[in-house]
C-alpha cells in the first residue's frame, strides 16, 4: 500500500510540473521567451504564448505580462536568469489574456503599463470572460490573479524611450483582437508583433473576426522589413517564416471562401476546405475547420 501511495504522489507531482519558458537570444539585449504552443494549462499558468524582453541601461521592457499572476511571476523569474535589471515597462500588445492578466504583478513592482486605447477597452469588456475561461483551463494556477488595466494608452502611434533604447508602437487595425499593436525596435531591426503573427501554432481568427484587417495590419508591419520577428506565439523568426505561418494562411482562407461564395456555397463546404498545406502548424486539428467557418460567416455578411 505504501508503494502505491508513493506512486500516486509522484504521478500527482508530475502533473503539476512547471512548463519552462524557452529563452531565445535575438541580439545582445533582446530576447524572446517562448511558451508552449499547446493549450493553456495549470503547468504553464496560461502562458502558451511568446513574450519579448528588451534590456536597457535603465531597466527592462517586457512585451506582454502573461495570463495570470503566477504566469507573470514565471516570466519575471525567467528574466532574472538573464539580467538583474528591474522591470520598468510592460507593453500589452493586445486584449488576449496572456497579453495582460499579469499586469497586476508587475504594477506592484512599479512598472508602467502601456497599451493601445482599444486594447484597454477590450481588457475592461472581456476581463470577466477571461477569468471564467481560465478558471476552467488553469484552475488553481489562476490564484492571485486580479485584472489591472493599462494605465497609459495611445490611439495609432507612440514613441517610447527607456535608457538607450527607442521604440515605436503602432496600432494598424484589428488583427487577432481589436487593439493589437506591433512594437518596432529600429536599432535591432526587431519587430515584436504580439498576435499579429502566429508561428508554429495555427492562429485562431479570434474575437476581432476581421480577416482582411488582420492581413492589412500584417502587411503594414512587413513594410518595416524586420530582420527579426518576436511573434505572439511560437519561435522568433524572420519575416518570410512569419508570412508563411500567418499572412499566407489568412489569404488562403479568403481565397477559398471567396470561391465558395461565388458558387453560392454554404458553411458546410467551408468547413471541409482542404487545409493540409498548413498541417505543420500545431493545433490545426482543433481550429482549422472553425477558422473556415468564422471567415465564411464574416465574408457572407460582407458579400
Amino acid at each position: 500500500m505504501k508503494q502505491i501511495a508513493i506512486f500516486l504522489m509522484l504521478i500527482a507531482n508530475m502533473t503539476m510540473v512547471q512548463a519552462a519558458l524557452n529563452v531565445q537570444k535575438i541580439t545582445d539585449n533582446v530576447y524572446a521567451l517562448e511558451g508552449e504552443t499547446t493549450q493553456r494549462s495549470p503547468s504553464n499558468f496560461g502562458n502558451n504564448s511568446t513574450h519579448g524582453v528588451i534590456i536597457t541601461k535603465e531597466g527592462v521592457i517586457l512585451i506582454d505580462s502573461g495570463a495570470s499572476y503566477l504566469g507573470a511571476k514565471e516570466l519575471h523569474e525567467t528574466i532574472q536568469t538573464i539580467t538583474d535589471q528591474p522591470i520598468k515597462i510592460i507593453i500589452n500588445t493586445g486584449g488576449q489574456d496572456h497579453r495582460w492578466l499579469g499586469n497586476d504583478y508587475f504594477q506592484q513592482l512599479g512598472a508602467r503599463i502601456i497599451a493601445s486605447s482599444k486594447t484597454k477597452q477590450d481588457q475592461k469588456i472581456r476581463a470577466d470572460y477571461h477569468l471564467n475561461r481560465l478558471g476552467g483551463l488553469i484552475k488553481e494556477s489562476l490564484e492571485g490573479t486580479e485584472p489591472f488595466f493599462a494605465t497609459e494608452t495611445f490611439d495609432e502611434k507612440m514613441n517610447l524611450t527607456l535608457g538607450d533604447v527607442n521604440l515605436e508602437l503602432y496600432h494598424f487595425g484589428a488583427a487577432h483582437t481589436v487593439g493589437d499593436i506591433v512594437v518596432w525596435m529600429p536599432s535591432a531591426k526587431t519587430m515584436f508583433t504580439g498576435d499579429v503573427v502566429f508561428n508554429d501554432r495555427m492562429l485562431g481568427i479570434g474575437p476581432a473576426k476581421n480577416v482582411q484587417s488582420w492581413i492589412d495590419a500584417f502587411e503594414k508591419m512587413a513594410e518595416f522589413k524586420p530582420e527579426h520577428i518576436v511573434p505572439g506565439h511560437g519561435k522568433a523568426s524572420d519575416l518570410a517564416t512569419a508570412t508563411k505561418n500567418t499572412q499566407q494562411y489568412l489569404q488562403f482562407l479568403i481565397d477559398k471562401i471567396s470561391k465558395i461564395l461565388d458558387n453560392d456555397g454554404d458553411m458546410l463546404q467551408a468547413s471541409k476546405i482542404d487545409q493540409s498545406n498548413f498541417h505543420f502548424l500545431t493545433g490545426h486539428k482543433d481550429i482549422a475547420g472553425k477558422n473556415a467557418q468564422w471567415v465564411f460567416e464574416q465574408m457572407e455578411f460582407d458579400y
